[in-house]
C-alpha cells in the first residue's frame, strides 16, 4: 500500500467523510475485478493485486476508525 492512499484515508476518516471511503472502496474493487477478468486465470498480476489488496484493507481499517 502505499503512503498516498494511507494519507487519503487518514484524511476522510478525520473529515468523517464515509461517501469518500465507500466510493474509494469500490474504486479499488472495481480496478481489482477489472485486472482479474483482463489477466484470464494467469498469474501475471500478482503483484498488482497485493497492492490493490492492502489499499482495501487500509481503507476497511479507515471505517472500523470510524466506528469507534
Amino acid at each position: 500500500m502505499s503512503d498516498a492512499v494511507r494519507l487519503v484515508v487518514a484524511g476522510f476518516v478525520s473529515l468523517k467523510d464515509r461517501v469518500a471511503l465507500e466510493e474509494m472502496r469500490a474504486h479499488r474493487q472495481k480496478l481489482r475485478g477489472d485486472l482479474q477478468q483482463r489477466a484470464g486465470g494467469l498469474d501475471v498480476v500478482g503483484y498488482s493485486l497485493k497492492i490493490i489488496d492492502a489499499d482495501l484493507q487500509e481503507i476497511e481499517d479507515g471505517f472500523a476508525r470510524l466506528q469507534a
